[in-house]
């Protein structure tokens, strides 16, 4: 297994993962110090937070694979505490030439979600072979952050990452991940309806097989357009949503991988009940044009306690030849 960030090149991939790794929350909770950064994140009573949410992510995973997609749960240990366990995107993502990438988080609280025994579990349940590491954590103790596929949304097919600006995604290092992985990178600046930057990419943006989510509001206009250039580019229908869709998590979503009887290899959107919920009919239904399957799941809790959506907590495995 090499290691390092050298320079690659592009390997063909295909838009959508056909698994996922999850995490099952042992201590979720609201959790100060991140939602200094992410203005989705609401406090309650909390006092049965951590068992509604992990009521809602079995649900979840019971829903994802009867759609077919392989799911590897990995259980989150109680000790140390790690409130933001569900959301493993942000730590780790595995492509299809084997290249693993370890990233560097902002908040202190979450650097203990790193665990190789999950690593390991994901290689022994969905085949997924380690050939090359690339070890971004080093860029903690130096305050430069880029956290995984929250802070990138990726473009497989035409090679690029975009990334909108904040604490928790360095312009530099969005180039250097791009570099390193051959793809193009397109960093923008985004915020939401009060002004604030959006803390990750994938809050607003989500690139399917033959669409792409996004939106556009948020984009600064300076760099609106050249977003939208890059966006068409790639030939998929683009759907626009506006901030209020953004509020409800509409612009966090995934497209998956399945398998069905009669379809064979097919797609399924994934998306929260409140994302469901905030789309316009024909919003929707142009959504569903664009996919196989649409899948909506509830997960309040973990939205407003932890303030990311389906997409936060699904770590999508491009399983090796």
């Amino acid at each position: 297994m090499s290691s390092g960030l050298q320079s690659k090149s592009p390997p063909p991939q295909p838009q959508c993962a056909d698994a996922v790794l999850m995490v099952r929350p042992a201590c979720f909770g609201y959790n100060p110090e991140t939602a200094a950064s992410n203005a989705f994140q609401k406090p309650g009573a909390g006092a049965d937070d951590g068992a509604k949410a992990r009521a809602e992510f079995d649900a979840f995973v019971r829903a994802l694979s009867g759609e077919g997609v392989a799911v590897c749960v990995a259980q989150d240990p109680a000790t140390p505490a790690k409130p933001d366990a569900v959301f493993p995107n942000n730590w780790v993502s595995f492509h299809g030439d084997g290249t693993l990438v370890l990233y560097p988080l902002e908040a202190r609280s979450r650097r203990t979600e790193r665990r190789q025994e999950i690593i390991d579990q994901v290689v022994k349940e969905l085949g997924f072979r380690v050939t090359h590491l690339i070890d971004l954590m080093h860029h903690e103790d130096e305050g430069r952050y880029l956290e995984g596929t929250g802070s990138l949304v990726l473009d497989h097919a035409a090679r690029v990452a975009y990334a909108c600006a904040s604490s928790r995604t360095h312009p530099q290092l969005v180039k250097e991940w791009a570099e390193a992985l051959g793809y193009e990178p397109v960093v923008f600046q985004a915020v939401d309806s009060a002004g604030l930057p959006l803390y990750h990419t994938n809050v607003l943006m989500c690139i399917g097989a033959r669409m792409v989510i996004v939106g556009t509001e948020a984009i600064a206009p300076a760099d609106r357009d050249m977003v939208l250039d890059h966006l068409r580019a790639g030939g998929r229908e683009v759907v626009e949503i506006g901030q209020q869709e953004l509020r409800q998590f509409a612009g966090n979503m995934l497209e998956l991988g399945t398998w069905d009887e009669a379809l064979g290899d097919s797609r399924v959107l994934v998306m929260s009940d409140s994302a469901r919920r905030a789309l316009r009919p024909e919003v929707f239904a142009q959504l569903s044009g664009c996919t196989d399957a649409v899948l909506a799941v509830p997960i309040p809790t973990i939205e407003r306690a932890g303030g990311g959506s389906v997409r936060c907590m699904l770590a999508e495995v491009f399983r090796t030849p």
